[in-house]
């Protein structure tokens, strides 16, 4: 091929190549879920009573946008381990669950937010319209969502208890 018909060759390959390129930021990090001030609830260790509202407070941020969010709340009688905190808490002896509670919900988070503090206030049902919930050691895992797709988990072990 001679010069003259490389240069034309080039040239439709740098436009088509600039043409392609995107300028949307690409998103690589994972969202953060932040408890650790004053005021969140519940953190590791808390008590959380069955029929006793309480407030969800957290901090969520992500660097382009967040998504959505969830929260799973099932019994820890055999202590199993997800919890991502450090601190150790106090188990009650292993047991068998009788009636242990679980729920598993899903919450959005309103568009185009990097930073998002919950204010949720969530109640526990003391029993399932029959009996009451077992009480004792509980995961309370929150798993966070950017727009993109990454997530982060939080697994906190709690008490949940009968006044």
């Amino acid at each position: 091929m001679n010069k003259t018909n490389i240069l034309p060759l080039l040239s439709i390959l740098l436009l088509f190549a600039s043409a392609c390129s995107d300028d949307n930021e690409v998103d690589k990090e994972k969202p953060v879920i932040d408890i650790s001030f004053s005021g969140a609830f519940p953190t590791n260790c808390d008590t959380i009573y069955f029929g006793e509202p309480f407030v969800l407070k957290m901090r969520f941020s992500d660097n382009l946008e967040l998504g959505a969010f969830s929260i799973d709340i099932h019994n820890n009688f055999d202590h199993h381990s997800h919890s991502t905190e450090v601190t150790s808490c106090h188990p009650d002896p292993d047991k068998d669950p009788v009636n242990p509670y679980v729920s598993i919900d899903d919450y959005s988070i309103p568009e185009s937010l990097k930073e998002y503090e919950t204010n949720l206030t969530i109640s526990i049902s003391e029993s399932d319209g029959v009996e009451l919930h077992d009480e004792g050691d509980y995961h309370f895992l929150i798993r966070l969502t950017d727009k993109e797709g990454w997530s982060a988990q939080k697994g906190l072990s709690i008490k949940m208890l009968h006044r």
